[in-house]
């Protein structure tokens, strides 16, 4: 099921969402219907902030044939030996801009999968990039929290702006 995508400057987007106590068949549920509204959207990631469910969970797939799906429930991430790096982001939450954001380009990256286990594995490059853009959903703050007040404000309004002509 396609899921409806907030978007900025939704207050809902500003939830920290909660650990998954346990990866249960509602979890399961949630991860298909995240995937099929990334796929749809089109994006890489989409973490359950997005869709208003305030629990943490974030889908990823960089691949262009939907190949290499990747699941995160309770994703934590420690900053590794690496440089960091300014790449242009956007965000479904945001959609039709792109900005300069600099983040870590080398992390280590422990979570639990579908299946309940706990898992590591370090991460570089755009995954590592889209892992912490991510990440920050789960914890309210959004990819334009890190542009000038200007900038934000200019793309708050016309985002504003864009839901009242679709209302």
């Amino acid at each position: 099921m396609i899921l409806d995508i907030l978007e900025f400057p939704d207050p809902r987007l500003r939830t920290v969402a909660k650990p998954v106590e346990t990866v249960t068949d509602d979890i399961l549920k949630l991860v298909d219907d995240m995937f099929e509204t990334l796929y749809d959207a089109p994006g890489i990631g989409l973490a359950a902030t997005q869709v208003n469910v305030h629990k943490q969970v974030i889908v990823i797939d960089l691949s262009e044939d939907r190949s290499e799906q990747l699941v995160l429930i309770n994703p934590e991430v420690e900053v590794l030996a690496g440089d960091y790096q300014e790449m242009q982001e956007g965000c479904l939450s945001v959609p039709g801009f792109y900005e300069e954001v600099t983040r870590i380009d080398h992390v280590r990256l422990k979570a639990l999968g579908l299946d309940g286990v706990p898992y590591e594995r370090e991460v570089t490059g755009l995954l590592a990039v889209c892992i912490q853009h991510e990440m920050d959903h789960l914890k309210g703050k959004l990819f334009v929290d890190y542009l000038s007040p200007l900038k934000r404000t200019r793309i708050r309004k016309k985002l504003e702006k864009q839901h009242k002509i679709r209302a």
